[in-house]
């Protein structure tokens, strides 16, 4: 070992490293857990459904599960970039089947999240992911974060897919920024679909903006 290596060594003692899918040593995102991420992308019929096709890269378990809660929870930043080119992969491979628009601009909309929140994780994790996706899918996909959602809002841990929608009605909101280009299709992001109600009225209030949503794509499904 040269004294370069020390430090980090030292450090792999105090916070060992662990792969953000499995909990396999040495590694932060493994190549088990890496294909697990890249399989073909599985439909998804929510409770409240929004209008559009939806996707997920995967059920909300195994190493989909862990990997979301590693980033969210527990300030895994350094899964965002695998994650994105998960994300980027899923959408290249709809675009192959024909789920996709075919159009010369591509916006991807994350859903929205509570500014608290965004804030107590240092910045939103799905908007970061998307980022990191939207230049491997080429120079005319574009992110914007247009959605918010009101601080009125409850928590909706908990809630079943009717209080869901009713705690959701009229608190997602537009707020400033960059608009995708008239005419442009757009893809919903999220990283974990439940019952369907964020993603609906998501879409509804997109939709009422003058922007269409061609089709819901999440991280996982539960």
């Amino acid at each position: 070992m040269t004294w370069r290596q020390v430090p980090a060594a030292a450090a792999d003692l105090v916070f060992p490293v662990v792969c953000g899918g499995c909990g396999r040593p040495g590694t932060p995102w493994c190549r088990r857990c890496e294909t697990a991420w890249h399989d073909a992308p599985v439909a998804v019929r929510p409770r409240i459904p929004p209008g559009v096709p939806v996707w997920a890269l995967g059920r909300y378990r195994g190493p989909h599960r862990q990997g979301i809660i590693a980033v969210k929870e527990h300030d895994r930043r350094d899964l965002i970039p695998p994650l994105g080119v998960a994300l980027a992969h899923a959408v290249r491979v709809l675009a192959g089947w024909g789920e996709m628009p075919d159009a010369d601009h591509l916006a991807l909309i994350p859903a929205p999240t509570r500014r608290m929140s965004a804030r107590r994780r240092g910045g939103d994790r799905v908007t970061a992911i998307a980022g990191h996706a939207a230049p491997l899918l080429g120079s005319r996909v574009v992110v914007a974060p247009l959605l918010v959602t009101a601080a009125t809002a409850r928590d909706s841990a908990g809630l079943d897919a009717r209080s869901r929608a009713r705690n959701l009605a009229g608190a997602v909101r537009l707020r400033a920024g960059p608009r995708p280009p008239p005419g442009a299709p757009a893809l919903l992001i999220d990283d974990v679909m439940t019952t369907g109600a964020t993603a609906a009225e998501s879409v509804r209030v997109l939709r009422a903006a003058g922007i269409g949503v061609a089709a819901v794509v999440v991280l996982a499904a539960a």
